[in-house]
């Protein structure tokens, strides 16, 4: 049986992006490696609980997305003017969706794993 590979691992090649911040001098391409932590993802068998687990995840991450961003168009509009405000609130709504993709699926994962050690 040929061994699925899981796309999620895939991810962890927007990490390659941080190795920008060095000769550009742009610190803010250090956060990129925070993609680091979906390499775990290559050594995972997707099955069909994992890609229910992947699905929940992100529609929390959708919806989070979809609802910071108003807020956040407001809130960045009152403190930077104009465009500068759009792009900053973009950029949050953007990383309030991945930073709650992570944690959607980190904790059901966790409560997967709790779930197999009660049998």
């Amino acid at each position: 049986m040929k061994r699925k590979i899981n796309c999620l691992g895939l991810l962890s090649l927007l990490s390659l992006i941080a190795l920008l911040a060095q000769p550009t001098n742009n610190e803010g391409l250090y956060g990129f490696l925070g993609f680091a932590y979906y390499l775990r993802y290559f050594f995972v068998q997707p099955d069909e609980l994992f890609r229910l687990n992947l699905q929940k995840a992100a529609t929390a991450a959708f919806f989070t997305q979809l609802l910071s961003l108003v807020p956040l168009m407001f809130f960045c509009a009152s403190l930077y003017g104009g465009t500068a405000a759009v792009r900053t609130s973009f950029g949050l709504s953007f990383a309030l969706g991945i930073l709650s993709f992570t944690a959607a699926l980190l904790f059901l994962e966790l409560r997967e794993q709790r779930g197999a050690a009660d049998d």
